[in-house]
């Protein structure tokens, strides 16, 4: 795709962007456009049109469980003779996801000084209430299913040996996550019986939690592709509590922590909770090491990502070694 098109719908929205490695984000006063970028990564794939409005469709259907409140509709971008514009008449060559606009100071990132335990608590809540509602998809439950995903991570990263990630560490984190599955194979069989495999968000991080008047809102889950979303419950409830260690508030991430076992009444989860965060970590590292092979980012935001993805890597070796702990 053209930045010049981006660069058009910015100037049309007085607005201002924000990058992905996946999205551009336009942000006005009230309003977020999201728009993907014609990428295809494997484990995503937005390389035609058609797969953009697809997914843009499905982001909106899937996001209105958790935050029904930000999520309003998906639009056409037209090209008309006078340039761009959103819906009416002319060629369509792209499509936005349009939400309302949370407010910076709302969400969670932001927020981490001024939690206290009891919004901890009520956000730890509406998540087990959402997977207790959400859709059961056994099958993402496997053994196979997880060992494919951690497979994939280690093969994707490879490029990043030495660069994002120390070669000890990479060795390291993969040898545990093997040891992992030998030893509780079983586990995995049993947690599809007990109905702990869901339909579930994918990416609850810091910067997709917010404080709302309405309520608590969980927004921007993965709609790209199933086998990120859909899995184990704590695989799912455990990527904000691995964000909350690495910003520091490991406080917080014991209170979260603390309260979705005591609902969940889960007799593994001590058992899972550092392999899952390990796998977060390292999917989180991955992902900022992508950003290095972005053409359209300055050098100055690629070595930021550089280091960010060199401390999440140290994270997930971090929790390697309480899984050799639990072994």
């Amino acid at each position: 795709m053209d930045t010049m098109l981006i660069d058009a719908l910015v100037r049309l929205l007085n607005g201002d962007l924000v990058q992905t490695h996946a999205s551009w984000v336009i942000l006005t006063e009230d309003y977020a456009y999201k728009i993907k970028k014609p990428v295809n990564f494997g484990f995503l794939d937005y390389s035609t049109l058609e797969k953009r409005r697809e997914n843009c469709q499905r982001e909106l259907d899937l996001n209105k469980r958790l935050c029904p409140w930000v999520y309003l509709d998906v639009l056409p971008i037209v090209r008309t003779a006078k340039g761009y514009s959103l819906g009416g008449e002319g060629q369509v060559v792209e499509y936005a996801v349009r939400m309302k606009r949370i407010p910076q100071e709302r969400l969670m990132k932001n927020l981490l000084n001024s939690l206290t335990a009891d919004q901890i608590k009520t956000l730890s809540k509406h998540l087990w209430n959402f997977h207790q509602r959400a859709e059961r998809r056994d099958e993402f439950g496997k053994l196979e299913v997880m060992k494919f995903n951690t497979d994939e991570n280690f093969l994707q990263t490879e490029k990043y040996v030495g660069i994002t990630i120390d070669e000890s560490d990479y060795a390291f984190i993969k040898k545990k996550t093997e040891e992992f599955y030998e030893r509780y194979a079983h586990l995995f069989e049993k947690r599809i019986k007990e109905g702990r495999i869901r339909d579930g968000h994918g990416d609850i991080r810091l910067e997709h939690v917010a404080f709302l008047d309405e309520g608590v809102c969980i927004f921007d889950c993965i709609e790209f592709n199933e086998r990120f979303r859909c899995g184990d419950v704590l695989n799912d409830m455990c990527f904000l509590s691995m964000e909350l260690d690495f910003y520091g508030r490991e406080d917080l991430a014991r209170i979260y922590e603390e309260e979705y076992k005591r609902l969940s009444k889960d007799p593994e989860f001590e058992i899972f909770l550092p392999f899952f965060k390990c796998y977060r970590a390292y999917v989180r590292g991955k992902v900022e090491s992508f950003m290095l092979d972005d053409p359209n980012l300055p050098d100055d935001l690629k070595e930021r990502h550089k280091e960010s993805a060199k401390r999440l890597f140290k994270q997930s070796r971090y929790y390697a070694e309480q899984i050799n702990q639990a072994i």
